[in-house]
């Protein structure tokens, strides 16, 4: 059976709303609510990899475990892969990148896509859910991934492409897509070797990388669309709501 390494990318200076990561829901910061939903899914080791050391020691002092990578990034992918590499990790043959910023994301999907990758032994995964309200489609500031056949619970299609633009006069099979990533070792070595491309830095999708240069991505059936959390209004909303559950 391949083994999965769940890295989880962390780092205080977002663009939006900096300091995010130790945002508190439930007396608990997302970024560990985020390492306890990966923990869950007895999938494998789950270690946050983050520039920022207030990161660090906040996971540890909530039990997760978390390593310090450089401050250089352009993205997630070149933390994990630096986390993976300070790591010294052996006999591991998947790394799962999961959004530090996303704590109520279902453990059951990231199962899901493990199990995906592995049966059909593929380079990259991802998900994406069904899109129910029309008005999402023009929402630039949701990414919509564009597939030739239709998902269901058991297919794990190749993407066409992905846009935060409103495609449908192109495309037939559209659907939101969740930031959740699995790799190859390999492949994710040689992605993160790639150069950028002018559509991934315009788009800000590192996704277009992959497919700019012939890596194929599949993507898998989520039941759930994570609320990621890029503002004070998306904090609060997602804190109210968590916090409703939890007393139900």
């Amino acid at each position: 059976m391949p083994n999965t390494i769940i890295l989880i990318p962390s780092r205080m200076a977002a663009s939006r709303l900096p300091g995010k990561p130790l945002l508190k829901i439930n007396n608990l910061p997302i970024i560990s609510h985020v390492f306890n939903k990966a923990k869950k899914t007895n999938i494998g080791r789950v270690v946050v990899c983050t520039e920022d050391e207030e990161i660090l020691n906040e996971v540890k002092k909530n039990g997760g475990e978390a390593i310090l990578t450089s401050k250089n990034h352009k993205s997630g992918s070149d933390r994990i892969l630096e986390g993976f590499n300070n790591l010294n990790v052996k006999d591991t043959d998947y790394i799962l990148n999961l959004q530090g910023d996303e704590p109520n994301i279902e453990s059951n999907d990231i199962v899901n896509l493990n199990k995906l990758m592995i049966n059909h032994n593929s380079d990259i995964g991802t998900m994406a859910t069904i899109i129910n309200d029309k008005s999402m489609l023009s929402n630039k500031n949701i990414v919509k991934v564009f597939l030739r056949e239709k998902l269901n619970k058991n297919n794990f299609p190749f993407a066409l492409d992905f846009s935060r633009d409103d495609l449908s006069h192109k495309y037939k099979n559209i659907y939101h897509h969740v930031g959740i990533y699995i790799f190859k070792i390999k492949v994710l070595q040689k992605f993160v070797n790639l150069k950028q491309t002018k559509n991934e830095i315009v788009s800000r999708l590192e996704q277009l990388r992959a497919l700019e240069n012939n890596i194929k991505i599949n993507v898998g059936l989520a039941k759930f669309s994570p609320i990621g959390v890029d503002t004070m209004e998306d904090y609060l909303a997602l804190k109210k709501n968590m916090e409703y559950k939890l007393k139900k």
